[in-house]
């Protein structure tokens, strides 16, 4: 499989490559040259196989010969070695649980398929490769536990100043070692542009060897349609028509590994880009034109995002066709207020407890079911509430306990290194910790 840039389709490179480069030249994604296609007896049985079975099935066509099958099965296995359970809210809505991994957000499969990936490719490197990421929330914690003392990677992550929840910072600030945590004084969106400018800076490439962990990533990207498909395994057991997908969304990377999936043969009704009130995709959904904004800070942190990367790599998948776009897919934008009253009724109904991400997916999507008569779907629920607490706790009126997982973690000390959003403090930062090691 080659995967090519889309901003220079001349530039095509194998799955190894585009892992350890990240992105193209003038900073464009790759994206892979054909999608295969799911066989239709494997989407129509998934129940005869076993989710490492399935998560290998998935990633296969897509790598290769460029990791060795029995690799490759270690390395799917490891990706899924958590449960992710779907389960009924009600009678229209179920809720596909993606906090069960180690950090407790759905970032934990690609975080964990990529550092394996990478691992793989890089143990006859002798020089140590740098993983840059910026965070809106749970990339950090997922890619600092992924890479977490991997011989030979660095891991710097960058994260917008009191804009991440207290155990989402502590996650990514607390292990030390080979992880080091940068405080932005800005938002994500800062945080992304710097990591780009240093991909494309010359005197930093001369001297680190640069790879990023955010979705913009294949390896990142990519194994994220194993949930899709594992989703649909359970769903084909429960109910008998195709399900409407509700996919809380900010850089759009989660809702795009969704769409590759239905490209390859994943049955799925309809999609619903859930945004909070970052709705430059349902703006563009409605008028057709893209106009980015400046992020504004909300209490589901993670879809903090006013220019969502992953967007070209839908356009691409949908071929730039804007009706076959909108007729796939609807985007709505959901409040603070509305986020918290949807936290407060679906515990007050169900008894369940929704984090704010997945409050705007529940939101979104059961507006949709409203509109629609007769349809049935799932959301995605990207992370504990515990990460967020003072949303859910402010809104079910009941208390969070710490999973035993993370009492250890809480104790821990912040370790950060501050910087405002400039990028020359960023390269000062970068070259100073390379000639440190």
């Amino acid at each position: 499989m080659k995967y090519y840039n889309l901003k220079d389709k001349e530039e095509t490179v194998d799955f190894k490559t585009a892992t350890i480069k990240s992105q193209g030249s003038q900073k464009g994604l790759f994206f892979p040259e054909t999608i295969p296609q799911f066989d239709q007896e494997f989407i129509s049985n998934l129940h005869l196989y076993s989710n490492e079975e399935i998560a290998f099935r998935c990633m296969k066509d897509l790598i290769g010969d460029e990791i060795p099958s029995e690799e490759l099965k270690k390395i799917a296995a490891e990706t899924v070695s958590f449960d992710i359970p779907l389960k009924k809210i009600n009678e229209q809505i179920s809720v596909l649980e993606l906090f069960h991994g180690p950090t407790l957000a759905f970032k934990d499969v690609g975080a964990r398929f990529m550092s394996r990936c990478l691992s793989y490719f890089l143990k006859d490197q002798d020089k140590k490769v740098t993983v840059l990421v910026a965070t809106s929330g749970d990339t950090g914690g997922a890619v600092a536990h992924g890479f977490y003392n991997v011989p030979g990677i660095n891991v710097v992550i960058l994260y917008p100043k009191n804009r991440v929840s207290p155990v989402q910072e502590k996650q990514l600030t607390a292990l030390g070692g080979n992880i080091s945590a940068v405080e932005v004084d800005g938002n994500f969106d800062d945080c992304q542009h710097l990591v780009k400018q240093a991909f494309s800076d010359e005197s930093i490439n001369s001297e680190l060897f640069l790879t990023s962990a955010n979705s913009i990533n294949i390896a990142r990207w990519l194994p994220q349609q194993i949930y899709y498909v594992l989703a649909l395994k359970q769903w084909q057991q429960q109910e008998n028509t195709d399900p409407v997908i509700g996919v809380p969304s900010g850089n759009f990377g989660n809702i795009c590994a969704g769409f590759l999936a239905y490209f390859r043969g994943l049955p799925a009704e309809h999609f619903i880009a859930a945004c909070n009130e970052n709705d430059v995709v349902p703006d563009y959904l409605n008028s057709k034109v893209y106009h980015p904004k400046k992020a504004v800070a909300t209490l589901s942190n993670a879809m903090d995002v006013g220019d969502p990367s992953n967007f070209t790599r839908i356009l691409e998948l949908f071929g730039h066709q804007f009706e076959d776009l909108k007729n796939m897919i609807s985007g709505y934008s959901v409040d603070d207020e509305s986020t918290l009253k949807t936290i407060a009724e679906v515990y007050e109904k169900y008894g369940y407890i929704l984090d704010p991400h997945s409050a705007v997916a529940f939101s979104s999507l059961e507006q949709y079911l409203n509109e629609n008569p007769g349809k049935k779907g799932f959301i995605l629920e990207t992370a504990h509430p515990v990460k967020f607490p003072e949303a859910v706790e402010k809104a079910a009126h009941i208390r969070i306990d710490i999973p035993e997982a993370l009492n250890d973690l809480m104790k821990k000390e912040k370790k950060t290194t501050e910087i405002h959003a400039d990028f020359e403090e960023l390269k000062r930062f970068l070259l100073n910790k390379n000639h440190e090691q």
